[in-house]
């Protein structure tokens, strides 16, 4: 039995003095010290032994378990920091080295512009209403006096879900639901995205923003239309700022208007930026038509109002001067971060 002990012994503090990962020190725990070990099995095996002699067997397995188990530890101790230290040297800061940015975004030149015209008409007294960007025909067109097979619809060639329902051309729909409510006065614009098929080039793009405005209350003119974007003009492109209307035509309003602007560049002499002209384009409007009206259930002899139209993209490439229409969607950061 002593042989058998000095065996066992011998092996595991061979075994242990060889490992040279913690994996391995563990197997070696199991495999003598563990409950099917061989220290365990001696000490099963203790029956076998005269009685006389059963303490001194007993102690000599417990001091050659103890032997062990310190063996086991030490080697444990010293592995872990063998393995600290060559963690150390692979993890190794040089404080010489740049700090890692932290890259904080900022709000998309689009999204920029819309606020600034939100605070514009805000601050006149209008609400910011929205509306759905998947919308019925009878509101996209049929209630803003674009029945079916009208020439304007050719201008406004959209995507169709079904017949009756498309992708929105214009935020004009939200209006129609709004008046529709029939809570008057109104005071209010609806900027959002909206839909044509149009093909992708610099001006033009299948996907894009409007913000359409609307006022409808007694005694409206023409005279207030003009009053309220000529002071628009002037807190979105500067106090000197002067608007020229001219006659246009759209379906939902009549009279109509183009509203041009003086060049912000040239103060209006002239120059690449305007063409030469002296004036930049910027919006339509015009009084909404007594038909519209009646369609949204308002009485055109006791109520009058004014409507108009900016697209979102055209006033952030105007004010900040950029002439490619695709730098807005293409997602290139050394474009984004000069605003």
């Amino acid at each position: 039995m002593k042989d058998q002990l000095e065996r066992i012994k011998a092996e595991a503090l061979a075994k242990i003095e060889a490992s040279d990962a913690l994996e391995k020190l563990n197997d070696i725990r199991v495999a003598y010290l563990g409950k099917k070990g061989e220290l365990t099995s001696v000490l099963k095996s203790m029956k076998e032994v005269a009685p006389e002699d059963r303490p001194k067997v007993g102690q000599m397995v417990n001091d050659a378990r103890a032997l062990i188990e310190e063996k086991l530890e030490a080697t444990k101790k010293e592995l872990a920091r063998k393995a600290r230290e060559e963690q150390m040297k692979k993890e190794v800061i040089d404080v010489t080295l740049p700090a890692k940015k932290s890259n904080v975004g900022h709000s998309h030149p689009n999204t920029i512009a819309l606020e600034e015209v939100e605070r514009i008409f805000v601050g006149m007294g209008y609400e910011v209403v929205e509306g759905p960007e998947v919308e019925y025909d009878l509101y996209n067109f049929e209630k803003l006096n674009i029945p079916a097979n009208h020439p304007a619809k050719d201008e406004q060639d959209t995507f169709y879900i079904n017949k009756d329902i498309v992708l929105r051309t214009q935020t004009s729909p939200v209006q129609a639901r709004v008046m529709e409510k029939g809570k008057l006065p109104i005071r209010m614009i609806a900027p959002g995205r909206v839909f044509r098929s149009d093909e992708v080039d610099a001006t033009h793009s299948p996907s894009f923003h409007q913000i359409e405005g609307l006022v409808v209350d007694k005694n409206i003119t023409f005279a207030d239309l003009k009053g309220t974007l000529a002071e628009f003009a002037k807190e979105l492109f500067g106090e000197d700022t002067k608007v020229k209307f001219r006659p246009h035509h759209f379906p939902f309003t009549e009279p109509s208007a183009e509203v041009d602007v003086t060049c912000f560049k040239c103060g209006g002499k002239g120059c690449r930026f305007c063409k030469g002209s002296g004036w930049i384009e910027i919006l339509g409007c015009g009084m909404v038509h007594p038909h519209v009206f009646e369609m949204c259930g308002i009485d055109p002899e006791e109520y009058t109002g004014f409507a108009f139209g900016v697209g979102l993209e055209r006033i952030a490439l105007l004010k900040y001067e950029i002439d490619d229409m695709r730098l807005l969607y293409e997602n290139d950061e050394r474009f984004l971060k000069q605003f």
